[in-house]
Parts: C-alpha cells; sequence; structure tokens
C-alpha cells in the first residue's frame, strides 16, 4: 500500500466522514488501520464515514463495550471496527483473537486505541493520527 503523508482540517463531522469515505474507496480488502486519538476527537466519526466508502448503509457504531463491530461488505469479505480501549495489552487482544480480524485479506480493519497492541499491529498497517483542535475542527493526518 503505497499512501503518502497527508494532513486535513476538518472543519466538521461532515468533512471527516467524507475524507474517511473517501480513503476507503482508495484502499484495498486487507487493509488494516491504526486510529489515533484522544476520547471525544472523532474516531467512531471516521469510522462511519469509512464504513460508507466500504458500501455500508447501517449504522455504526462504537464498539466501545463489545470490542468489536463486524459488518458484511456488499461486494464480499467484512469490515471490522475495533475498539481496544478495554484491553490493557496483545496478550488480552489475543485472547479474543484480535489476530483473525488484522490478517483477514478479503476484510478492512480499523482499530482505535491501537497502542495497546502496537506490538502486534501488522507491519502494513496505515496510521491515522485524528487531533481535536476545537469543537468543530479536526486536524487529520494519514502516515503511509
Amino acid at each position: 500500500m503505497n499512501i503518502e503523508k497527508k494532513t486535513l482540517i476538518s472543519r466538521s463531522e461532515v468533512e471527516t466522514e467524507a475524507f474517511a469515505e473517501n480513503l476507503a474507496k482508495q484502499l484495498p480488502g486487507g487493509t488494516v488501520i491504526a486510529l489515533d486519538g484522544d476520547l471525544g476527537a472523532g474516531k467512531t466519526v471516521f469510522a462511519r464515514g469509512f464504513a460508507r466508502g466500504l458500501g455500508i448503509t447501517e449504522p455504526v457504531s462504537s464498539p466501545t463495550y463489545t470490542i468489536v463491530q463486524e459488518y458484511k461488505l456488499p461486494s464480499g469479505g467484512m469490515f471490522y471496527h475495533l475498539d481496544l480501549y478495554r484491553i490493557s495489552n496483545a496478550v488480552s487482544a489475543l485472547a479474543f483473537g484480535v489476530d483473525e480480524f488484522l490478517n483477514d485479506p478479503d476484510a478492512y480493519a480499523l482499530v482505535e486505541w491501537p497502542e495497546r497492541i502496537d506490538n502486534i499491529m501488522p507491519p502494513h498497517t496505515l496510521r491515522i493520527k485524528i487531533k481535536h483542535l476545537s469543537d468543530t475542527e479536526r486536524e487529520l493526518t494519514v502516515i503511509g
């Protein structure tokens, strides 16, 4: 995957979703995205737009309490939205089978709080940082 580093200032949830939707349309199956950002930064907003870009029309919510939400893609394959906020480390994540989600060649995996499992994230992981600038503005940085 060859995505060059770029930064965007999003001025609304609509802009963040549109950015994520466009990005999803450019990426092949088997993509893993590490989504870094503080609480309330807009990670779930990003996930909603990303899912829409993959053709998912059902509501996308944060998997904070379920750890993973699974969505079937209309074209086949899966979209896995993982929230590892409640996971303490890679050992805990492996206990629930996180490696299956990260290594599915027909799926897209978007991981919130990826620093919890940095030592087992695939080497081809695309990193995106969301920084809270104001009530409406976010800085989105894609690091290929």
